[in-house]
């Protein structure tokens, strides 16, 4: 094909042909930076507590209120079908700059109370015109890599929530400059996105249809799915806001010198390692297949979970290396959960039910991110820890079912 033409349906915006890699670069470069805002508070608690008594409700409400936001945000998005309606580039540099302003306004306050939340929860809904709408605009350039594609944008998502960490590990940073550079990367995002290009796939779609819901649960191929995605989300941000904590006590109690920048150190690490697993578990499932994938990695992920607890007081020769694979493995099936639905899903309902497994799966860690402290205090970090391990065990028995339905075969070219 020329190129010279308009594919019925497709948006002007698009740019056929050219500049892909560029245009990924940008989009994966604009992510990073962007989401460096989302998890600005958990790198930032050890510094507060340092000054300020906060107790683990209110620790856990820092995290989840940005979740929260992001249903809301996610949820208005797909019903007023935003991205379809307005140059997506254009919503994602709107959004960043408000989460960057948001994030901004933190520097002012006292680190916990109402405004504290409410400007948490804005940030969230201004990340649902942010992570999906980026990897939308990635999307547009697939052409039999779309696992890879969502699987870099993942693991932009991961680079962005781990560098706050690496800002709390260069050394004694008052938590105030945390959310500093945050809001300045978050602003920097919202400029960079205007140079990126959109590829031959986008296209204007209708408003979204909220009836198509009931396929996520009355279809058993798309069933499985989102059990496995919910299992993967009910481990995957739990991790990310609990094992700073972890670390950062484990290391104090052993009396280490600079414990909390050793701490954040190995959080960077472990989080940001997760970019390669989600890199490289996107390309092994266009090769491989999505249910492998998507199996072996929470396999290994539930395996860490259940051991991680455990190794608080072993030696770092031990607790190192599976902190790193936890790291890896808890990322590294999540792209595929999204690249399934878009096989699997008749093309009219894919933004629908991709909504739909989205507005679950994050709902569901609400729920994990403030149990973790309600259990530890029961059971310590080995219960704490094992109750996560749960979601990832359930979901490995929904994809192998998965695997073994005869729909499996619409996965990725027939490999499942």
């Amino acid at each position: 094909m020329s190129g010279r033409t308009t594919p019925p349906g497709a948006n002007p915006l698009a740019a056929p042909g050219t500049g892909k890699a560029l245009s990924l670069a940008l989009i994966l470069a604009a992510q990073v930076a962007a989401m460096s805002v989302w998890f600005s508070s958990s790198a930032a608690i050890a510094g507060i507590k340092q000054h300020y008594t906060i107790g683990a409700s209110q620790e856990a409400l820092l995290t989840t209120a940005v979740q929260i936001g992001f249903v809301a945000g996610t949820i208005v998005s797909a019903l007023l079908s935003l991205a379809d309606r307005f140059d997506p580039r254009r919503l994602f540099a709107l959004c960043a700059a408000i989460a960057a302003v948001a994030t901004a306004c933190l520097i002012f306050l006292p680190p916990t109370g109402g405004a504290v939340i409410l400007l948490r929860f804005l940030t969230g809904v201004c990340m649902a015109g942010v992570y999906p709408v980026g990897m939308r605009m990635a999307a547009t350039w697939a052409n039999r890599d779309l696992g890879l594609l969502i699987g870099l944008l993942v693991g932009a998502l991961t680079l962005g929530s781990a560098s706050p960490h690496l800002l709390a590990a260069t050394g004694d940073v008052e938590w105030r400059a945390i959310y500093g550079v945050a809001s300045a990367s978050a602003l920097a995002a919202a400029v960079l996105i205007g140079f990126v290009k959109l590829g031959p796939n986008i296209r204007r779609a209708s408003a979204v249809d909220m009836s198509k819901i009931a396929q996520s649960w009355r279809r058993t191929s798309l069933r499985r799915v989102n059990l496995g995605y919910l299992g993967h989300m009910w481990e995957l941000y739990a991790m990310w806001a609990w094992l700073p904590v972890f670390l950062h006590q484990s290391f104090a109690d052993r009396g280490m010198e600079n414990s909390d920048a050793k701490a954040a150190w190995l959080t960077f690490a472990a989080v940001a390692v997760g970019a390669v697993g989600s890199w490289f578990g996107g390309m092994l499932a266009d090769r491989r297949g999505r249910t492998f994938v998507t199996i072996t990695a929470m396999a290994a992920s539930g395996i860490c979970a259940a051991l991680i607890g455990w190794l608080y007081a072993a030696p770092l020769a031990v607790l190192i290396p599976v902190a790193i694979i936890w790291g890896i493995t808890v990322i590294a099936d999540s792209a595929q959960f999204s690249a399934s639905i878009a096989e699997l899903a008749e093309p009219s309902s894919v933004g629908t039910l991709l909504t739909a497994q989205t507005c679950a799966g994050f709902l569901l860690t609400m729920a994990s991110i403030h149990l973790v402290p309600e259990v530890r205090d029961l059971f310590g970090w080995p219960g704490a820890f094992t109750m996560l391990a749960i979601g990832p065990f359930a979901g490995c028995i929904a994809m192998w079912r998965l695997r073994r339905d005869p729909e499996a075969r619409l996965l990725a070219g027939g490999r499942r």
